[in-house]
């Protein structure tokens, strides 16, 4: 997640191209992606996803913070065998992405607007029997939901800006 500051302070946000076998495909996402044998770390591939996907080098304009917790990814409402763990960038040059086949475009989410609950929506996931509410933010005719509405809430959170989130499950 890369976090620009300021009086609103904003994180960045992109939606994926559409592309056959991407399970996420044409859904709004941080940047990011999978771990490469040749990355030496998991920093590493944050940086270089970030880059490939969005021509930005955090390296140079950004300054790492830390990592959240991994987040166990889910998938039509099973787990997938797979975590994501979101590295938390702060720009410290302007960001100016410019966006590969990977995504379609990217887009900065006002995060106070979303902590007061400005953007607050729900979601219904119909891939489930039956459908699954969810919880999203809508902004700009965009619908953050899933697995990046969870990592940028459980930020939020550790920043003390929300209280825990409840996150509906699927009916069994």
């Amino acid at each position: 997640m890369v976090l620009r500051l300021s009086d609103a302070p904003e994180v960045l946000l992109m939606r994926r191209a559409e592309r056959a076998g991407d399970p996420w495909s044409g859904q709004v996402s941080c940047p990011g992606g999978r771990h490469e044998p040749s990355d030496p770390d998991l920093l590493h591939t944050a940086r270089r996803e970030t880059h490939e996907e969005l021509g930005v080098d955090l390296g140079r304009d950004a300054r790492a913070l830390g990592q959240l917790a991994p987040i166990q990814a889910m998938g039509r409402g099973k787990i997938i065998p797979m975590t994501v763990t979101p590295f938390v960038f702060v720009a410290t040059a302007p960001i100016r992405p410019s966006p590969s086949a990977e995504a379609t475009h990217a887009f900065w989410l006002p995060l106070a607007a979303a902590a007061r609950g400005e953007l607050d929506d729900t979601f219904v996931y119909a891939h489930l029997d039956p459908p699954l509410t969810l919880p999203c933010w809508r902004y700009q005719g965009e619908q953050v939901w899933g697995l990046t509405y969870k990592m940028v809430y459980t930020l939020l959170e550790s920043l003390g800006a929300v209280g825990p989130m409840v996150w509906p499950t699927p009916a069994r």
